[in-house]
């Protein structure tokens, strides 16, 4: 009977302003391989980081609002920017439920053997919003953090070719000055380790971090604090959605979430 009860808690929503956050859920599904997720990727109002924080939190309460209206036990922010501008309201606005989010991997960057120099590309939302000068103002102090707004980059991922040349090009503007230059690079945009290879042939063989895993981790452990984990007997699932909800859009995110998970 407990094991049933276990089953009933719902299962766990995930979202995002479009396909990055497949990258969090690759991580999550690895972590967490009996629980069923629900994705929602906002693809129609993407990207999140050129809006305004009112547009932002406006969207992260209506999708919130969804997913915990169908039984969403647990919520996971899987954008840096709607993070960094909705995850406090959403707390509060469901405080039965863990509601966790993402941030720019910028602590495991500093803690590395050689973090002189770090260079940050993430949305200019993220970089400019409080939590990550407050996450630099803690962790930085011995590092020197290069901040890299990729205005544009999570728009031509959305478009569904990770290898095209539009994106090399665009990287190699934005990262191609600091090339053999810095000791790693943080992407801090959920976007972005779906061009991992690409930010790889411009930047060369630096360490990159994202926080993809420890999103997961910290999932781990809010439900098993809150003793919402799900039993192992339970077979894992996953539900890909997204707010441009055609054959076309789907199968894209399928195809990311498969990349997302190599």
């Amino acid at each position: 009977m407990a094991e049933q009860d276990a089953q009933d808690k719902g299962f766990v929503g995930v979202f995002d302003s479009g396909v990055g956050g497949l990258t969090v859920l690759g991580c999550l599904v690895a972590e967490l391989p009996h629980e069923r997720f629900v994705f929602f990727g906002d693809s129609a109002h993407a990207p999140y980081g050129d809006k305004t924080p009112e547009e932002v939190l406006a969207l992260s309460r209506s999708i919130a609002a969804s997913l915990v209206g169908e039984g969403a036990k647990a919520l996971v922010i899987a954008c840096n920017t709607a993070t960094s501008v909705a995850a406090q309201v959403l707390r509060e606005e469901y405080p039965s439920i863990p509601v966790i989010g993402v941030e720019p991997a910028l602590k495991p960057a500093t803690l590395a053997p050689r973090h002189r120099r770090i260079l940050v590309m993430a949305t200019a939302a993220t970089l400019r919003l409080g939590k990550f000068q407050r996450l630099e103002e803690r962790w930085a102090a011995d590092s020197e953090v290069i901040e890299v707004p990729c205005v544009g980059l999570a728009d031509l991922i959305e478009k569904g070719n990770p290898a095209s040349p539009a994106i090399h090009e665009l990287l190699e503007r934005y990262l191609g000055p600091w090339r053999g230059k810095v000791d790693s690079v943080v992407l801090g945009c959920t976007h972005y380790p779906l061009v991992r290879e690409q930010i790889r042939e411009v930047m060369g063989d630096v360490p990159l971090f994202d926080g993809g895993k420890g999103t997961a981790r910290e999932t781990r452990r809010r439900l098993k604090a809150a003793d919402l984990l799900a039993p192992e007997s339970q077979a894992g699932s996953v539900e890909l959605r997204s707010s441009i909800d055609t054959p076309e859009e789907l199968a894209l995110y399928q195809k990311f979430f498969n990349l997302a998970r190599r």
